[in-house]
């Protein structure tokens, strides 16, 4: 049994599993995630609740790009619909200045996965007027999200799963460089971005099959509190594989020697 015991531990040594687990927590990597859901719930989702009201071919608005980002059908996206979808005059009621305002807490949770990806790269803080990168890299996001509920319905199956993972590892491999400022390789970055959709897409088959009737269950016993309780723990997750993600392509580049910085 030793011998077993020293024969694993010598294994994940030689793996260089131990450095990953340090660099995680070194990161704070579940208390970044749990930030970036937080972030994510009070900033950017009335962001793109707008946005998503404003669409004009009317694609059932932002309960429906939830739905679609979580892998809810039937019942359980009906009951998200219900429970998350916003007033039908939400875009005739926001005023410029209230448009400005989720604008801006936008732009800082864009600061905010800036940040997690320079401590990863182990780069300085860029400076305050580099914000409009941030600003920039929210665009993208948001038409990223838009562009994955519209091929939702021109196109199913195998098709679909290639253009999602397609357009999410160029998406990702292209936010870290540019809110990175071009200081990291792009082929430094690539491991990390295919990292990131393979962690999204194991998040997106774990949430059909524990999220889907754990959100039934939680609106018939908790109501509307239980269900964003539900979206909150998926968003966990999604901050959990964008930082993580990002961070085992990075020490896959370190353990095997090719830590290089340079554009």
């Amino acid at each position: 049994m030793r011998r077993l015991g020293r024969t694993v531990h010598g294994g994940w040594r030689r793996a260089g599993a131990h450095t990953l687990v340090r660099q995680g927590r070194d990161l704070e990597l579940m208390h970044r995630a749990t930030g970036f859901a937080t972030l994510a719930l009070v900033t950017l989702a009335p962001l793109l609740i707008v946005v998503a009201a404003a669409d004009p071919l009317g694609r059932g608005g932002f309960a429906s790009w939830l739905a679609d980002g979580m892998g809810l059908s039937g019942r359980s996206a009906r009951v998200l619909t219900d429970i998350i979808s916003p007033p039908r005059k939400v875009i005739g009621t926001t005023s410029v200045l209230g448009g400005v305002a989720l604008a801006v807490f936008g732009v800082a949770f864009g600061g905010s996965v800036q940040n997690g990806y320079e401590r990863i790269w182990g780069l300085p803080s860029g400076p305050w007027h580099r914000v409009w990168r941030q600003a920039v890299w929210l665009i993208a996001m948001t038409a990223y999200l838009y562009q994955e509920v519209q091929t939702r319905d021109l196109l199913s199956g195998p098709q679909r799963i290639a253009l999602s993972s397609a357009s999410g590892v160029l998406f990702f491999w292209w936010g870290q460089r540019f809110l990175l400022g071009g200081q990291v390789r792009w082929r430094d970055l690539l491991p990390g971005a295919l990292a990131t959709m393979l962690g999204l897409g194991g998040l997106r088959l774990f949430s059909y099959f524990v999220f889907t009737p754990l959100i039934v269950t939680n609106a018939i016993s908790y109501g509307a509190m239980g269900v964003v309780l539900v979206v909150e723990s998926w968003l966990i997750g999604v901050g959990y594989v964008v930082y993580g993600g990002a961070l085992l392509g990075h020490w896959a580049l370190e353990h095997h020697g090719h830590r290089n910085r340079s554009g």
